[in-house]
């Protein structure tokens, strides 16, 4: 045992005039569904929600009829029927597991490139059946940015203008792709903070910014339709606002969708939210709705953290 003789301790004698009281800053607004919230709504949908300008008249872009997903013989995704509409921000919320992401990949077949998956219902984008159609050409309509964001290894420029390359007929120049590629980065956000070297190396950009870039790139193809997997899992609370709020903003432009394990994300967000249970749709309906006056019991015992 160390017999060692503690250090001293100092004493800072205290001067100077009595404290200074601040008052407690403003609170928000409180924004409450209709009719008030439910006996055991969780606390934060009395916290303001992100509503950037205006949303459009909602205009319908896809349909998802009465579709199940199976992976072998286990059920992931069972009847579910939902709109998908430009001018709202649709959240999938739910356990892991719940089928929330297959229903996602769906949306563009990705869920059919594992070997086991087999399906039965419809998805229709504008009015067709995405089962009929190319799955290159489905994918540039309906884009999907994953969970970790994944640049090319290439610079800030050149991971936009390979989706424009990709889809001409003849690759196009570099000075031909310098307002579409301009124009993606402004969509997300991004153009004013590499504006001054697009051929910095995108691997070099923060979490945040690799992020947008990869927003960047989905958007350069100009789809009807932007999936986000779990887009801001791996980004810290300054770089969750600005993608948020870039979410918002580009409801205005395509249709969104969005998985999200994050209750408040889903809330400050979203203008409809489909919570899934065991590969159901539990509930559908607008997110004051759903967070603060839920039909279902399942879906009050999950948003008031029952169970996660």
């Amino acid at each position: 045992m160390s017999t060692a003789t503690p250090p001293p301790v100092r004493r800072l004698p205290l001067t100077g005039t009595d404290a200074q009281v601040i008052e407690p800053a403003e609170q928000p607004t409180v924004v409450m569904p209709a009719g008030g919230a439910v006996p055991g709504a969780p606390s934060f949908v009395s916290a303001p929600r992100r509503k950037i300008g205006s949303s459009p008249l909602a205009v319908d872009r896809m349909h998802v009829e009465q579709l199940s997903i199976a992976y072998g013989s286990k059920l992931a995704v069972k009847e579910v029927s939902l709109p998908i509409r430009q001018g709202e921000v649709l959240a999938l919320i739910g356990p892991s597991g719940c089928g929330k992401t297959t229903l996602l990949r769906s949306l563009n077949r990705l869920t059919e490139l594992t070997k086991t998956a087999s399906m039965k219902g419809r998805i229709l984008l504008d009015g067709e059946d995405i089962a009929t159609l190319e799955p290159t050409a489905l994918r540039r309509r309906v884009t999907m940015v994953f969970q970790q964001p994944n640049p090319f290894p290439m610079s800030v420029f050149d991971n936009v203008a390979y989706v424009l390359r990709e889809q001409a007929s003849r690759r196009p120049r570099k000075a031909a792709l310098q307002g579409a590629v301009r124009s993606a980065l402004e969509r997300a956000g991004l153009y004013d903070e590499v504006a001054g070297d697009l051929a910095h190396p995108a691997l070099r950009l923060s979490g945040g910014q690799q992020q947008r870039l990869c927003i960047a790139r989905a958007l350069a193809a100009d789809p009807e339709v932007l999936l986000l997997d779990e887009p801001c899992s791996a980004l810290d609370p300054a770089s969750t606002q600005r993608i948020e709020e870039l979410i918002v903003a580009l409801r205005e432009q395509v249709a969104v969708v969005i998985v999200t394990h994050n209750l408040q994300q889903a809330y400050r967000i979203a203008d409809r939210v489909g919570f899934m249970y065991l590969g159901e749709l539990v509930e559908f309906g607008p997110a004051e709705q759903v967070f603060g006056s839920p039909r279902e019991a399942r879906t009050k015992e999950y948003v008031s953290g029952g169970f996660g």
